[in-house]
């Protein structure tokens, strides 16, 4: 079974940062596309960022680039989200997820997801 497991939400003020961490308890990790998918209040989940399975290709929301960084360490079977620059706008639950098959920016794509982690951007 394939658990995930996020932290580092939180309450931040409007241009602070956060550092989004999501553990993943399988072995064949290192295969494993990664992704962040963040869902606000009355809205449907949308894609974040994405990593390959071999950190050698990253995907990013058109209104994330350049603030958020998507990373990993196999070793740690960790992924991890940089999100810098931050506005009342990302206020949401972030979820984790793994295993997109085809598409990195379809949150459909995921086999498997965390339990998500709040994030609170006050203004």
């Amino acid at each position: 079974q394939v658990q995930l497991v996020e932290s580092g939400g939180g309450l931040v003020q409007a241009g602070g940062s956060l550092r989004l961490s999501c553990a993943v308890s399988v072995r064949t990790f290192s295969t494993y596309g990664m992704g962040w998918v963040s869902q606000a209040p009355g809205r449907e989940r949308e894609f974040v960022a994405a990593i390959s399975w071999t950190g050698g290709a990253t995907y990013y929301a058109d209104s994330v680039k350049g603030r958020f960084t998507i990373s990993r360490e196999n070793g740690k079977r960790t992924v991890y989200l940089q999100m810098n620059s931050l506005t009342p706008e990302d206020t949401a639950v972030y979820y984790c997820a793994a295993d997109y098959a085809g598409g990195a920016k379809d949150p459909s794509a995921y086999r498997y997801w965390g339990q998500g982690t709040q994030v609170t951007v006050s203004s």
